[in-house]
């Protein structure tokens, strides 16, 4: 191990580059929808052996010498970035006479741009470097901070965190309802990156000794957490949950909308399911109504037709504001109409995706002919607060549309907020491929996270209910076309607040910093 790790030191030029790109692309097969974590136990390695030779030349200026250690993390983050979210550009090839032509920038200028992150925790992770554990330390400390920043900065896009790798199973997710993310983030890099003591055998012993309390803590929580029993449920609800696995070619074209309102009130008015009740919430997908409440005044009367008394429908729509005058307004919601046909709650999303939903420096940026990508045929605006939905029996949900499930600090959900996670989605802009898997693993992620259910309509795939401890109670396949039916108990609640979590996990990223500077600047007094 000793000599393929020095080889991998001196590398150099070209080489060292396609390394770190190779190993952060490989990297990507343990997230959703390939799980083989343990190619982690490869990639981070790889990573830490490149830092150890990326030393820049003692005459160079500070910034100067920093540079090479910035070049392994850019490549690392471009390969990790490039291998696991290739699957954006489908969305551009929906109207490809239209977009295609912006396959490159968002295929390669994504990923280009999410690297200098990774690259941003290497220069941090070398700055506290050292020749032992604390270089394992001081990496885990660089992602850690890095993926936090990566959740707010330029509106934010936490895609594919490090931590989802360590979280593949129910087992291994519970742990993230006491860590956090950044918790989870850090803690993953720093046991992922342990196997590179095997090289120069200092501190192997501790290293090893550290993995396998880790590991075991990790696994052992989450068997003690799924073992334990749940409480008993105070209340529930009995759900159903539309897929309608609409093709996107056809979703606003006026000739067919009809059909397809025809087809999500035909699955919301069959009977029950064997062994089931007939459901209190009827939920339908992000965007589902294919026209505007107010082009269509017999739609809201048809809906409350059909439904029954102390019934209710939750659906995705467009919601407009305004009129010709002053100039429309247009909302991507959620909104839940009763019996009556009456809408009796709105919830307007409130962290829009740039370019898909709307165009950042619009005035700048028209000048240059540019306009918004995939979202459909009006810009949108982003809502001002969120709130819970009462549904049928007092329960409170909290919406969220689309990716603004995969912001962990966005959807801090405790019991005096709402009982479950309401999820709608439209991952049918990116069909079969990894895209859906990972959107829905991080929606998991956030029922553990909050100790609360979750339900989650998508137009196609992945539609799901997912129970407190991130078990999927039941789903539907990606192009499946259909409905299930849930009894949704209402019961368990965090273990932490998600104030606490976000204090544990950077109290876990705090502590790595503190051991890596110990042991950096032990390492320069030696030296001295």
């Amino acid at each position: 191990m000793e000599r393929q790790a020095g080889r991998i030191i001196l590398l150099w030029g070209w080489r060292r580059a396609l390394v770190a790109f190779l190993a952060g692309a490989l990297a990507v097969l343990a997230q959703a929808p390939y799980d083989f974590f343990a190619v982690c136990f490869v990639s981070f390695p790889l990573l830490v052996w490149l830092l150890d030779g990326a030393t820049g030349e003692a005459s160079d200026g500070f910034l100067r010498r920093l540079l090479p250690a910035f070049a392994i993390g850019w490549w690392f983050g471009f390969g990790y970035f490039l291998a696991g979210l290739w699957w954006v550009g489908s969305a551009l090839l929906v109207e490809a006479d239209s977009f295609a032509w912006a396959l490159p920038f968002a295929v390669v200028g994504i990923p280009l741009a999410l690297a200098f992150f990774y690259g941003f925790a290497a220069v941090v992770a070398r700055l506290l470097w050292s020749n032992d554990i604390g270089r394992i330390a001081a990496l885990a400390f660089g992602f850690a901070l890095a993926e936090w920043l990566r959740g707010f900065l330029f509106t934010g896009f936490p895609w594919n965190a490090v931590g989802y790798a360590a979280m593949p199973v129910p087992l291994l997710m519970q742990s993230v309802s006491v860590t956090g993310m950044v918790g989870m983030d850090a803690l993953a890099v720093f046991v992922f990156a342990l196997p590179a003591l095997l090289a120069a055998r200092r501190h192997l012993r501790l290293g090893a000794a550290l993995l396998v309390v880790l590991v075991a803590a990790h696994a052992g929580f989450g068997y003690i957490r799924l073992a334990a029993p749940e409480k008993p449920a105070a209340r529930s609800l009995d759900v159903r949950i539309v897929q309608p696995a609409v093709d996107l070619t056809e979703k606003w074209d006026t000739s067919v909308r009809d059909r397809i309102f025809a087809t999500m009130m035909g699955l919301s008015a069959k009977a029950p399911e064997p062994g089931h009740d007939r459901p209190q919430l009827i939920l339908w997908p992000e965007t589902s109504v294919p026209f505007l409440f107010t082009e269509r005044p017999d739609a809201l009367p048809a809906i409350g037709e059909m439904l029954g008394d102390g019934q209710m429908l939750v659906a995705g729509v467009v919601r407009e504001e305004g009129g010709s005058v002053a100039g429309s307004r247009y909302y991507n919601s959620v909104v839940a109409i009763d019996e009556r046909g009456e809408i009796i709650d709105a919830v307007d999303k409130v962290h829009l995706v740039p370019f898909g939903e709307y165009l950042p420096f619009a005035d700048l940026l028209g000048r240059f002919g540019l306009e918004q990508l995939v979202a459909g045929p009006m810009t949108f605006a982003a809502g001002n607060e969120r709130h819970p939905i009462a549904l049928p029996g007092g329960i409170r949900a909290l919406p969220f549309i689309c990716y603004e499930v995969i912001f962990p600090d966005l959807v801090a959900v405790d019991a005096t907020s709402a009982e479950l996670i309401v999820n709608v989605t439209n991952d049918a802009w990116f069909g079969d491929t990894p895209g859906p898997y990972q959107h829905f693993r991080q929606a998991q992620i956030r029922a553990v996270e909050n100790g609360v259910p979750l339900l989650r309509a998508a137009n196609n795939g992945i539609s799901a209910v997912v129970d407190p401890r991130g078990r999927i109670v039941d789903a539907l396949a990606i192009d499946a076309r259909g409905a299930i039916d849930v009894r949704v108990p209402i019961s368990d609640q965090a273990i932490v607040s998600s104030g606490q979590r976000r204090i544990n996990g950077m109290l876990i990223m705090f502590l790595l910093a503190v051991a890596a500077c110990i042991l950096n600047v032990r390492q320069r007094l030696r030296a001295n």
